[in-house]
């Protein structure tokens, strides 16, 4: 049987996705989340596959792991790795509804990553329906929490990995279509600054404003980006008075490095401003890290060259690089586990109000995972 020839519909199976998209699922709120995984378990259950439901834990939603019938059940087989969360709001379908335009669908999700989500498991459902083995196990592992950094699942899909032979991501593919082979560390820092209360206008002088420092320090932090090391400030929660000079203001910054050595020195670097100056202490904690995955690794190389041969036969080339914007990919990767990232549906938009995605590239997705679980041995 050629997986290629399997009859994948992409108007089809974006009437499968709509249902998916359109279960708003924010990293933050715990039950939405949970509401998609399952959504995601029936759709997995029907297709053959035995699903079993991880209690979430620290306030984020359920997993899922569903394992697909096959005779060395428990062999290292082939791991499919995917989130449910979103940055995405609930409520944010009145301005980003679910919609087709000729080639292009919208929606809160669709391209990161629910689009390549559902076109791994509509490839093991066409190869379900076919009546086909493939030659590994598969076992597809979907969590609560990637984008906040992965905090309460890597250890869960970590111990899943190890045990495989390969993984597969389907995140979204790059702008070229091309597969992920590497990616910079991603590195989380928690920003606190501590002053000292005062009447706002009865005695402003005798104050000590937190929020003003906190400012001062952010642009600070940002200027130290560099080609190799980057920082941004993406959360900060200061005040509940205007009448009050802030006594705390709580901020969270990110840095992306392209080696551990790039990201030691930028650790070094923020972690050199804390202090007290004028009566306002600022300290920085360090938040959860996604370890660099350093790309060209034999196993991952020798996965992607099998992607690229599959992709040829579809009819595109499949490019490969390292990248920043840090997955799931980052932990099996910097373990040494072969991972082929990025493998997911193309589109633009992602994390913003205008997310969409190619529709055909649906069924040009699922073709290329299909070539995937049944060549990988």
């Amino acid at each position: 049987m050629n997986p290629l020839n399997l009859p994948f519909d992409s108007d089809a199976m974006l009437e499968g996705l709509r249902p998916w998209v359109e279960c708003e699922s924010p990293t933050w709120d715990g039950a939405a989340v949970s509401r998609m995984m399952a959504l995601a378990a029936r759709d997995l259950a029907q297709a053959g596959a035995t699903v079993e439901t991880v209690p979430g834990s620290k306030g984020f939603g359920t997993s899922i792991r569903a394992r697909f019938p096959h005779p060395d059940q428990g062999a290292p087989g082939i791991l499919v790795s995917g989130h449910f969360d979103t940055v995405h709001p609930v409520g944010t379908l009145e301005k980003l509804p679910f919609r087709r335009e000729g080639n292009r669908a919208w929606g809160p999700g669709i391209m990161d990553m629910k689009g390549g989500n559902f076109a791994a498991l509509e490839a093991m459902r066409q190869i379900m329906r076919a009546g086909s083995q493939t030659p590994l196990p598969v076992t597809f592992l979907f969590t609560p929490d990637e984008e906040v950094g992965t905090p309460a699942t890597r250890g869960l899909i970590e111990d899943e990995a190890r045990h495989q032979r390969a993984v597969l991501v389907p995140e979204p593919a790059r702008e070229d279509g091309g597969a992920v082979i590497g990616r910079y560390a991603i590195a989380r820092y928690d920003l606190l600054t501590e002053g000292v209360p005062s009447h706002a206008g009865w005695a402003l002088k005798d104050g000590r404003s937190a929020i003003a420092t906190m400012a001062r320090k952010l642009l600070e932090i940002e200027a130290m980006t560099t080609e190799d090391c980057t920082f941004s400030v993406g959360v900060i929660h200061a005040g509940q008075w205007v009448n009050c000079v802030s006594s705390e203001c709580r901020a969270e910054a990110l840095s992306m490095a392209k080696t551990q050595a790039d990201l030691d020195r930028g650790v070094a670097a923020i972690q050199a401003l804390q202090g007290e100056q004028n009566g306002v202490t600022f300290t920085v904690s360090r938040g959860v890290t996604r370890p660099v995955w350093e790309p060209g690794q034999p196993g991952t190389m020798a996965l992607y060259d099998l992607g690229r041969q599959i992709a040829a036969e579809i009819g595109f080339d499949l490019t490969a690089a390292s990248a920043g914007g840090g997955s799931d990919g980052n932990f099996t990767g910097a373990m040494g586990i072969p991972t082929l990232d990025s493998i997911g549906v193309r589109g633009k938009g992602l994390h913003t109000l205008d997310e969409h995605i190619e529709i055909d590239s649906l069924a040009e997705r699922a073709k290329l995972m299909a070539g995937l679980f049944m060549r990988i041995t």
